[in-house]
């Protein structure tokens, strides 16, 4: 019996065979391609004028017109229905449409039940209920994921009478004012909507009936997937969209023999859109990009090899996919952003993650209070240019190594540890702060405008500790030397002083024209001016940059940017880090400047703050000087070993627990294990053997009984007792789900960021569908009857819909066919595992009430941290 439960008989005898001679001449075909193939290869592209595409299968006794989507995988194109003329004809053409209508009503249940019985802000409830607030109030905020779903939280809160007036902190309880339950209705029905998904992706995929009612019942009763949907959180978007490019892909792939109607347009550029729409809910949202990315290349490769298509259709295929699947994703995920930006127009606790110019736009800062050109003695924070840059800042704590002296960092977050201030060098008369000019008083002299090539001393207003630099490799970059908090307003040397070097200016361009170098004032064109100049410091003795780098520093450190001297060489391009413009500016001899300033380009801001998101991101490591109770190693969810509790665990609360339906998470797991073996037996035995069903026969039109068209003879075949169909299906499945869970598991095992279990529910989908794959290729799809043996069964030949044949199965159950009692069999045993566990496990979901020892029997795995 071979992988598919197909009987194949293999004899080998010796004398069968014969020795074949060498041909005198080459042909031009191979004994399996006839003449119109070898046409094909001879003209290079089109189609011969009168000829007809024809393809020779082993097995048959006559040429057969190939069909595209015959031997491509997937669903297998269904004839059209002619409009119902009666009532029962219209109930039966849509019976179809029944059990994913079921399936829905039943994910409304599970997935709204009890829904509001926790009154308090669960898990990270506490972060999106939040920034649903902030969109409520338009206020910008900072946050390492892309805009949509938090989006469509606002919506839910704007939609259920929210205000935005709560704070979400952790375990505190919603006041009445809070429609939370109202809120978790609708981002529940993200939930809801997955089951559908996955019934209808598993038609589509080309699974039977039976495989499509497994897939569907695994994600409506798997616990993980319930329960991360039921609260305001991202996860059950991001689910949602990621059923949704799979399901996109599928239908775009069944269109593929129809190449650019209405509906292939349709479902191309539908599964680009969706894949917009994944990427911006969470960038994890990139690994199903992959897995279309990756089918699409194969895609197109086929058809790189398929002579039929001239170079023009070639060249419409190319254009369709970058159009769709490039530039329309790209399109949808910058409009979320650009979205975000119009709604959040407001000064917010993000600010400072953002440029300068942006911030001067927000509504509510105060920058339009501060004066526009900086001077001696002015008090500033001072912004980093490059993208996703911070404010300079520095705090008392001192370096563990080097130096020991005091930290100096990049900070995105405003407090008064950013402020500075301007002083002249050590060298230069002080009439700013230097007590030894005793009653002098500065607001006698006149004001010093800065300009290029000033030497200045930049104070730390909090501890007064000038930013000085030394011949001390940086903590982390050990190619710069270390910056440093040293002295105070008396104590300080020449290692304390910087030479400023003004690059231009983002609205006035090049001001550097207008000084006048033996002159004692300054231009007021050549003057720098708040949030528009850009300046670098250079170390008038070292010759380094002040520069910001993109590593954060150690625990020690805070996690915050490392700030270093930067060496550079004579001529080379200012690297973007050591760019840098006043933001915040005050100074109390000089007037506030109203100004009109021009918007930061939309593409920048896009683009600054997709950078800020990754280095935020990429700087989500674990600590190892803490435990983080709630972390786990991505080994231990494909078999479940950990869970996560979601909230407090005491006996008055309602305590939630993140975890899987074990039979669901073991079984996809094992049949991944499972089909990498088949895949290779497979390829294996199609390799010694053949393809097909095996035979003797030669072909058509041979010149004897023992020979083929060339002369050659035909070898016995027993091949390996698949159809180019089954062949093709097991493949296009097999590709989808195991290259989805490969995409989207691989990255986790390499990747330095702190990991939690519900990092992998996304990637469970695939191993849903490849557990419901080997089932359907091992047991639903195998023939029932022996002359059903040789043909291939439709997909919806199966179907536990047909409401007539109900009664008829239960009278004759024992005279079915063998097969068919085993179907019977497999189907009802593991839908019975999967709600059985899915009953026993529903209350980690739904909610424990009381003491959790008295919800007896979930701790199956000792890693299970339910009871101690």
């Amino acid at each position: 019996m071979n992988p598919g439960g197909r009987a194949v008989a293999v004899d080998f005898v010796e004398d069968e065979f014969e020795e074949i001679g060498y041909p005198e001449t080459l042909p031009t075909y191979s004994p399996h391609m006839d003449e119109s193939a070898a046409a094909r290869r001879r003209l290079g592209k089109g189609k011969p004028e009168g000829v007809e595409e024809k393809v020779w299968y082993d097995d048959e006794d006559d040429y057969k017109a190939p069909s595209l989507r015959s031997i491509s995988g997937g669903r297998p194109a269904q004839p059209a229905l002619p409009p119902p003329t009666t009532l029962h004809e219209f109930i039966f053409q849509n019976m179809p449409s029944i059990p994913p209508l079921v399936y829905t009503l039943l994910a409304c249940y599970t997935r709204f039940h009890r829904i509001g019985l926790s009154a308090t802000v669960v898990w990270d409830e506490a972060h999106f209920g939040k920034f649903a607030s902030h969109y409520l109030k338009r206020e910008f905020y900072f946050d390492v994921h892309p805009p949509l779903g938090k989006m469509l939280v606002g919506l839910a809160g704007l939609l259920s009478g929210y205000n935005g007036g709560f704070d979400f902190k952790s375990g505190a309880d919603y006041p009445p004012e809070v429609p939370y339950v109202a809120m978790r209705v609708m981002l529940a029905t993200f939930g809801v909507g997955m089951v559908p998904l996955g019934w209808f992706t598993a038609i589509e995929l080309g699974m039977s009936q039976w495989a499509a009612h497994l897939v569907a019942l695994m994600v409506l009763f798997d616990v993980g997937w319930l329960c991360i949907s039921r609260f305001i959180l991202l996860d059950s978007m991001l689910l949602f969209f990621t059923f949704l490019t799979v399901f996109c892909l599928s239908k775009f792939h069944n269109q593929q023999s129809h190449p650019f109607d209405f509906d292939w347009w349709t479902w191309l550029a539908m599964t680009g859109i969706s894949i917009g729409l994944v990427t911006s809910v969470k960038m994890v949202g990139l690994f199903v990009t992959a897995l279309v990315g990756i089918y699409t290349l194969q895609d197109l490769w086929d058809k790189f090899g398929d002579l039929h298509l001239t170079p023009k259709e070639q060249a419409k295929h190319w254009g369709a996919r970058v159009l769709c699947l490039i530039i329309v994703p790209i399109l949808v995920f910058m409009a979320t952003f650009k979205i975000h930006f119009m709604i959040l127009n407001h000064s917010g606790p993000g600010d400072a993650q953002m440029s300068s110019l942006f911030q001067a736009n927000l509504y509510g800062n105060d920058f339009h209070n501060n004066p526009l050109e900086i001077a001696i003695g002015s008090k500033v924070t001072i912004k980093n240019m490059a993208f996703g840059g911070g404010l300079l800042h520095s705090h008392v704590q001192t370096y563990p190594t080097g130096s020991n002296q005091q930290q100096v960092t990049c900070y995105h977050y405003k407090d008064e540890n950013n402020e500075f201030w301007f002083w002249p060098g050590w060298d230069q008369k002080d009439t700013v702060w230097d007590p030894k000019y005793g009653p002098h008083d500065p607001n006698d002299e006149e004001v010093r405008f800065l300009k290029h090539l000033d030497v200045v001393r930049l104070v730390h207003v909090p501890t007064t500790r000038n930013i000085h630099s030394h011949t001390i490799p940086a903590p982390v970059t050990k190619a710069n030397w270390e910056i440093s908090g040293y002295g105070n307003a008396t104590i300080g040397d020449v290692q304390d002083h910087w030479v400023v070097e003004v690059l231009g200016d983002v609205v006035r361009g090049d001001v550097n024209r207008y000084l006048e170098p033996k002159s004692a004032t300054v231009d007021p064109r050549a003057r720098i001016h708040a949030l528009t100049t850009r300046l670098r410091f250079r170390h008038q003795v070292l010759g380094c940059y002040l520069s910001a780098g993109r590593t954060s520093l150690p625990q020690w450190g805070f996690k915050q940017i490392e700030v270093s001297c930067a060496k550079e060489e004579a001529g080379s391009k200012p690297a973007e880090g050591s760019i840098w413009n006043v933001e915040s500016h005050w100074n109390t001899r000089l007037p506030p400047a109203a100004r009109s300033l021009s918007r930061s380009p939309f593409l920048t801001d896009f683009i600054h703050l997709n950078i800020a998101m990754m280095t935020s991101n990429n700087a989500l490591v674990p600590d190892p000087d803490k435990e983080d109770l709630l972390a786990s190693k991505p080994w231990e969810w494909p078999f479940l070993s950990v869970g996560l509790r979601m909230c407090g665990w005491g006996d008055a609360q309602i305590k939630y627990y993140l975890m899987g339906n074990p039979i669901i998470w073991w079984g996809g797991s094992i049949s991944l294990i499972i089909a990498a073996f088949v895949s290779v037996g497979l390829v294996v035995r199609r390799q010694r053997y053949g393809g097909g069903r095996g035979t003797r026969k030669p072909a058509p039109n041979s010149l004897n009984g023992d020979s083929g068209r060339n002369g050659a003879a035909l070898a016995p075949r027993p091949g390996d007792g698949l159809t180019q169909r089954e062949w093709a299906q097991f493949w296009h499945v097999t590709r989808i789900a195991g290259g989805g869970w490969i995409l989207h598991y691989l990255p986790f095992l390499i990747m330095g960021r702190v990991t939690y279990i519900h990092h992998y529910l996304p990637t469970l989908y695939f191993a849903v569908l490849m557990f419901a794959h080997l089932l359907d290729y091992f047991v639903f799809q195998v023939p029932s009857t022996a002359s059903a043996s040789l043909q291939v069964v439709p997909t919806s030949s199966v179907s536990l819909s047909d409401l007539n044949s109900i009664p008829k199965i239960i009278r004759t159950f024992r005279s079915l066919p063998r097969m068919t009692r085993i179907k019977v069999y497999v189907f009802t045993i593991t839908v019975s595992a999967i709600f059985g566990t899915f009953w026993w496990f529903r209350a980690v979901a739904w909610g424990i009430e009381g003491p959790v020892r008295d919800t007896w029997g979930l701790a199956w795995r000792e890693n299970w941290n339910i009871y101690h």
